[in-house]
């Protein structure tokens, strides 16, 4: 089950979101193994014990650039191009930057403080994303978001509240961090959860300056401009509220 779209794109051209998503781009093409990129790669990724030894601190900020797969890559960049915008238009660019970066270092500081030793190299942005989307969920719970659920050959597509989609998603990631860590194939659950976690509490200044619960009031749990009608999609649709 992954979100496809919300229903709220923002007002104003998301240039850091849209950047953003090109550096993570072409740094994957640049550390691909085709084009001899590995070294690259390994050089950037971030290992625990090494900065626990304050070895190799860059990889702090240069592991949010690398990811692991074609997959791996196109799932964090559709998570940051769906939740991205809306933050941006209410941030500002500039800040918006820095929230991202930060968010992906506490991830990583979350991730470290789990497994101080490991060797194992860790890459991707979904600790940055993950805190896009707890900023997301502060300031606009009830947003619409679509969902498709794909389980064999049964395909639907539903409507949810952007609450649903991420409590249900920081919910799989507090229960992969106790429960899967280090037997699925090295996922950060940890960095996804301390990523979220600090997306809320770095979100939390600009939603009070909105107005806290009056700002939920206001826009009723929704980006503050009128929605998007898409036209009919060919996947069955099931509504929810």
């Amino acid at each position: 089950m992954f979100p496809i779209r919300d229903h709220n794109p923002s007002f104003r051209t998301p240039y850091v979101t849209y950047g953003l998503i090109v550096a993570n781009i072409v740094m994957y093409i640049l550390t691909m193994p085709a084009i001899g990129g590995e070294m690259l790669w390994y050089r950037l990724a971030l290992y625990p014990v090494a900065v626990t030894n304050g070895e190799m601190m860059w990889g702090l900020l240069t592991h949010m650039f690398m990811h692991a797969g074609l997959l791996h890559i196109a799932g964090n960049m559709l998570f940051l191009y769906i939740f991205g915008d809306n933050l941006e238009e209410q941030l500002g660019h500039l800040v918006f930057l820095l929230f991202y970066l930060a968010a992906g270092l506490a991830a990583a500081g979350a991730q470290i403080m789990a497994d101080p030793q490991s060797a194992v190299p860790m890459v991707g942005a979904s600790g940055a994303v993950a805190g896009v989307m707890g900023g997301y969920l502060l300031l606009f719970p009830r947003a619409r978001v679509d969902v498709v659920l794909i389980l064999v050959i049964y395909v639907r597509m539903f409507t949810l509240p952007a609450w649903v989609v991420l409590a249900f998603w920081f919910g799989l990631q507090i229960f992969g961090g106790f429960m899967l860590q280090g037997a699925d194939g090295g996922v950060a659950y940890w960095a996804h959860a301390g990523g979220f976690i600090a997306g809320l509490l770095f979100a939390a200044p600009r939603f009070l300056q909105l107005g806290g619960t009056g700002f939920w009031q206001l826009t009723e749990g929704h980006p503050p401009h009128p929605g998007t009608a898409y036209s009919e999609s060919r996947i069955p649709r099931i509504n929810r509220r």
